[in-house]
């Protein structure tokens, strides 16, 4: 799984939450270490459900030195604003996650301030980064997979951060209920029972 030269989050072990980086979010990880940069010091970070946008701000948080407001669409307007000029007059920077439907500000002062912001987003994993995904939650649940599981199930699965975690969830739970290794035939009934039987028959 690969990484830039960041202390991020990353662990093989079981239980570890890990920012696994790809072609979908590294411009964003990029960013997060040249906050500098940022124009007024602010950044909007949008990105599908799962996607790994509250890890990103809590990585943030806890090591540059800057602030964050992790669902930041969901939050009461005027605590964002204070917010905003309070990291406007401390100096650091603030990051906001955001839904990726958009956000639809109503508060003008905070809409213009948002406008001139970075605005970052997580894209959709591509096949190398959802085969490593794929890895990452196996690891973090301590399931071994078996051998070719990316290559038989990435191709056959919908690519979304979301749905790769709910598979990965379900093999789990079918080799525990039935004391058995992750092989061809579970996989196939866990890409059954996330995604139906349609996708089953088309296999």
């Amino acid at each position: 799984m690969t990484q830039i030269a960041l202390p991020l989050t990353h662990s093989g072990t079981q239980g570890a939450a890990a920012i696994v980086l790809g072609e979908a979010n590294r411009r964003v990880a990029e960013a997060l270490a040249a906050s500098q940069d940022w124009p007024f010091g602010t950044a909007i970070l949008a990105g599908p459900p799962r996607s790994g946008k509250s890890l990103f701000a809590r990585w943030f948080a806890s090591h540059t030195g800057g602030g964050a407001i992790d669902d930041a669409d969901t939050k009461d307007e005027t605590e964002i604003f204070h917010a905003w000029n309070r990291a406007r007059e401390d100096g650091y920077p603030l990051l906001l996650t955001v839904s990726g439907e958009g956000w639809d500000i109503a508060l003008p002062d905070l809409r213009s301030r948002m406008g001139a912001a970075l605005q970052l987003e997580i894209g959709p994993p591509d096949d190398d980064m959802a085969a490593d995904l794929m890895l990452s939650h196996a690891a973090q649940r301590g399931l071994a997979l078996g051998d070719g599981a990316p290559a038989y199930l990435v191709p056959r699965m919908e690519r979304s951060h979301a749905a790769i975690e709910r598979i990965v969830a379900e093999i789990d739970r079918l080799s525990l209920e039935r004391m058995a290794p992750a092989t061809m035939s579970l996989w196939r009934d866990a890409l059954e029972a996330v995604q139906g039987p349609e996708q089953a028959r088309l296999l």
